[in-house]
């Protein structure tokens, strides 16, 4: 198993931000030689759910949500000892078509890069302490859990 460094130096970067996040940027920052495989996830506002229509998103974070955020990373890339990953969850007002989550992961096959970057992507929407209050087109709006 690797050392807690390796470990560490695998995950490039794991953030909360209230900027724009791309899948671009975080495959960018996992790509290299030794990558045969770079998978990417982009989490995209979508414009309805549970048949109403969504406006838009704010989403809300706790403040450990950076620090959770970059322990899920750790704990993904330490499953995953192949992989070099990097995840970025957005944080504010989004709009239709934004990306709210994007994380790229980098392994020498495709097998585990799958495989992490699924792990990753289910763990950060199962653990990280944001929120998202969704507005519908019909005037109503609601809280949801994007953990737990």
């Amino acid at each position: 198993m690797p050392d807690t460094t390796d470990i560490a130096e695998r995950v490039r970067f794991a953030r909360v931000s209230e900027t724009a996040v791309s899948v671009e940027e975080c495959a960018a920052a996992v790509e290299g030689p030794g990558s045969g495989a770079v998978v990417t996830f982009a989490g995209v506002v979508r414009d309805h759910d549970e048949g109403r229509g969504v406006l838009a998103l704010s989403y809300s974070a706790h403040p450990s949500a950076s620090e959770v955020i970059r322990t899920v990373a750790l704990e993904v890339a330490r499953t995953h000892p192949a992989v070099v990953l990097s995840v970025a969850h957005r944080v504010g007002d989004l709009t239709i078509g934004d990306i709210a989550l994007a994380c790229a992961v980098a392994s020498p096959h495709r097998a585990e890069a799958f495989a992490a970057c699924a792990d990753l992507v289910d763990e950060v929407k199962a653990k990280v302490p944001i929120w998202k209050e969704q507005s519908f087109d019909d005037g109503t709006t609601e809280w949801v859990a994007s953990i737990g």
